[in-house]
């Protein structure tokens, strides 16, 4: 730094740890969930192996074509890895609510239709395959501990979740 009009010359101040500085453990409820999604589909590329028509496969009867991202499976498996860790024991039958949509009929009154069983059923049984997710004894799903491991320790990658600010 340049001294200027004869002032002495500062030293930097030591960094201290604050509370800004410090590292807090994260959770997956602690971050945005898009986000989350995102960074567990990259770290679950290498772990799951699709089917291997997942190009040509529809998510469901309402839809007219497949997915336009070609990594749409790990995103979806990464979304149902998510919803396992925040609900134990949800089942098919369920994801198949969750991940629906309105069945739009041209002119007629559009409906809710669900989605394909087998896609969720699949991205399920690979899940285990992976020692991620575990059978429940009273139906369902759970996250076993390595699955809570995998999912915190991306979770502490993620930048946290905006604040929200009520006006």
């Amino acid at each position: 730094r340049v001294e200027q009009r004869g002032e002495p010359k500062k030293e930097a101040e030591p960094i201290t740890m604050t509370e800004e500085t410090q590292y807090t453990p994260k959770t997956v409820k602690d971050v945005d969930a898009h986000e989350f999604v995102r960074q567990y589909a990259k770290h679950l590329k290498g772990k799951l192996t699709p089917c291997e028509n997942v190009d040509l496969i529809k998510t469901g009867c309402y839809k007219e074509l497949s997915p336009y991202d070609p990594d749409w499976y790990y995103v979806r498996a990464a979304s149902v890895a998510r919803k396992i860790y925040l609900k134990q024991g949800i089942g098919i039958g369920k994801f198949r609510k969750i991940y629906g949509s309105t069945y739009r009929k041209g002119v007629r009154t559009e409906h809710f239709c669900k989605v394909s069983g087998g896609v969720i059923r699949h991205i399920c049984q690979q899940l285990e395959k992976a020692g991620l997710v575990e059978l429940y004894s009273k139906g369902g799903r759970v996250i076993t501990s390595a699955g809570k491991r995998d999912l915190d320790l991306i979770a502490g990658r993620c930048p946290n979740a905006p604040k929200m600010i009520f006006t």
